[in-house]
This record gives C-alpha cells, sequence and structure tokens, in this order.
C-alpha cells in the first residue's frame, strides 16, 4: 500500500510517498513538514534571518554554521569540483543582478531593471576560507551564496534516507526526486517526464528503483526584465544567465544530488557537448529537449523507459 503528503516548502511543491503492507500511514510522513521548515528556515535566501542570510551578511568575517548548511556546503563543493566549476552556489548577486532578487512568485511579469547586465567573474568556494574542525565560513568581501537547487536536491535526500525505514520511499521536491529502491514486490516507482512544449503531457514515463532524478531548463523560472526573457540558471563563466540551445535536460544519476548537479551542466553546455557530457558518464542517463524540438536521448536511458507492451503497475 502506498501512503503520501504532498504540502508547499522551499518555493515548490513536496510530495513523498512510502509503500509497505500497513494499513496505517507511516508516522514519519507526519513530521516531514517540519524537517522541511528547519532547512528552509536555515538555508534561504529569501528569508531575512535565516542561517544563510546571516552568513551573507558577515562577508569577511567567519561564523559558525549547523551541521545541515555545513553538510549542504561540502555537498556543493563536491557539485563545483565535478563540474568543473560549472555548478556553483556563489552566483547570488549575478542571480539578483538578472532579477531573481525575490521570491519566485513574487516576481513581476515584466520590469525595469536597475542598468545594463555586463559579464562579470564569478566567485567560487574554493576562494572561500572553511574551518572543518569549528564548521566555520568566512566569505570574501561582496561573495554571497545561493544553495538554490542543491539544497532543494539534498533535502529530498534527507527526507527519504528518514522515511526509509517505513519502506521503499520517493521524494519529489519541486522535481528534485530521491528513490530509496524499488517496491517490496520488485515493482519500479513510475516517474513521468513532463513535455515543456506541453507540461500536462509527458514526454516520458520512468521506471525507476534506486536513484535520484532531476529536471532543469529555461522554460519554467523565467522572467521578463527590460522586455528581455531570463531564466535562472546562470553560467558562471559568465556571470550571466546560460545562453543555450537546450529548453530542459534530465537526468538520472545514483543520487539526487548528482542528478540536480549534471542537469544543470547538460543546461549550461548545450549542444553537443550536453549530450557527450552525459554519454562519457557510465552512471548518468538523460534526455535532452533543445529549443528547436530536437529530443536526444542518451544510451543508457533506454534502460529506464517504460516499453509499449509494458504498462506502469501504480
Amino acid at each position: 500500500m502506498i501512503h503520501s503528503t504532498e504540502f508547499k516548502a522551499m518555493g515548490c511543491r513536496i510530495f513523498a510517498a512510502t509503500e509497505n503492507q500497513s494499513r496505517l500511514s507511516p508516522v514519519e510522513l507526519e513530521d516531514l513538514p517540519g524537517w522541511f521548515e528547519g532547512w528552509e528556515q536555515s538555508m534561504s535566501r529569501f528569508r531575512p534571518e535565516s542561517e544563510l542570510n546571516r552568513i551573507n551578511r558577515s562577508a569577511g568575517h567567519p561564523i559558525k554554521v549547523s551541521k545541515p548548511l555545513w553538510d549542504v556546503l561540502k555537498v556543493a563543493e563536491k557539485a563545483e569540483r565535478e563540474s568543473g566549476n560549472l555548478v556553483t552556489p556563489a552566483i547570488h548577486d549575478q542571480l539578483v543582478a538578472a532579477g531573481y532578487d525575490r521570491s519566485f512568485d513574487s516576481i513581476p511579469g515584466d520590469f525595469q531593471g536597475p542598468g545594463r547586465m555586463d559579464e562579470n567573474e564569478t566567485f567560487l568556494l574554493s576562494d572561500i576560507q572553511v574551518e572543518s574542525r569549528t564548521r566555520t565560513v568566512c566569505l570574501p568581501f561582496d561573495c554571497h551564496l545561493d544553495f538554490g537547487g542543491v539544497a532543494k536536491g539534498w533535502a529530498a535526500y534527507q527526507a527519504a534516507r528518514r522515511l526509509r525505514s517505513a519502506g521503499s520511499t520517493l521524494v519529489n521536491a519541486g522535481g528534485d526526486i530521491a528513490i530509496t529502491g524499488r517496491m517490496s514486490d520488485g515493482s519500479f516507482w513510475s516517474v513521468g517526464v513532463a513535455n515543456p512544449d506541453n507540461p500536462s503531457d509527458n514526454l516520458e514515463v520512468l521506471k525507476l528503483g534506486r536513484c535520484g532524478v532531476a529536471t532543469s531548463g529555461t522554460d519554467y523560472r523565467r522572467w521578463k526584465r527590460d522586455g528581455i526573457w531570463h531564466h535562472h540558471i546562470i553560467d558562471p563563466r559568465t556571470g550571466l544567465p546560460a545562453i543555450t540551445d537546450i529548453l530542459s535536460a534530465t537526468v538520472i544519476a545514483p543520487t539526487i544530488m548528482e542528478a540536480e548537479m549534471n542537469s544543470k551542466v547538460a543546461v549550461i553546455l548545450g549542444g553537443e557537448a550536453a549530450s557527450s557530457w552525459l554519454e562519457e558518464n557510465p552512471v548518468l542517463a538523460g534526455i535532452l529537449v533543445y529549443k528547436t524540438g530536437r529530443i536526444v536521448y542518451s544510451h543508457r536511458m533506454q534502460h529506464f523507459l517504460w516499453r509499449k507492451n509494458e504498462r506502469p503497475s501504480h
């Protein structure tokens, strides 16, 4: 039997489901909103008194951080390193300059910016002073962090881990999905990949066991600034929203944190480089939807697609 819950947190819808033989919903599902509230209060740049904002206001001064924020910082460091510096949380100021200066729901349909956006160099986490023994962080002056997707993916992963004692679990945090394993009878979880040209339809339905899956794109979190469309995926090489021919990238990886990072890399790289990135990594599978309408499936993605003669069990 599948038990589920749904609520809003971290600026998106959170959905969690566990599968076991009991008719009673696991008590852990009731705790889920509280867990996400605590993580959001720590890591949201849209909450003035969040732990992240206290760090951002303390640039130049060391500040001790909580274990969850430290863990997310470590995940972000790994993502920055493995992405070749294409994914980093040190792009806060570039997001603000592009117009993403408030929660996405509050951004007006079109607004005038304060001035011209220029290419500018971004900081990297390697520029930050950290002390593991005391869990202290010291940002350089003019460096501010936005954990964004990395915090959301980490939260989905942590929630799934906490729920797995109740049974096979899926946690979906606004498209960042963590799955602890197949169901008790060995069947897969079914996860739809939305068609960016028609979000009410699925481009594909995936059959998944233990893994993470994430979709990044330029089609959803976007807004108009000075009459020009902008989106939230910043290319650290320019400090501007990535110029890319990819509309959306869906990636399956061993963990949601890896899937989230690699889906962003694919969007930023664009072109044939995005496809090569997925093919060259033996633990990744992906679907790339280009703005021209072209759809590219990585070789390994075929293992995760329902065949025409198969039918999802739920």
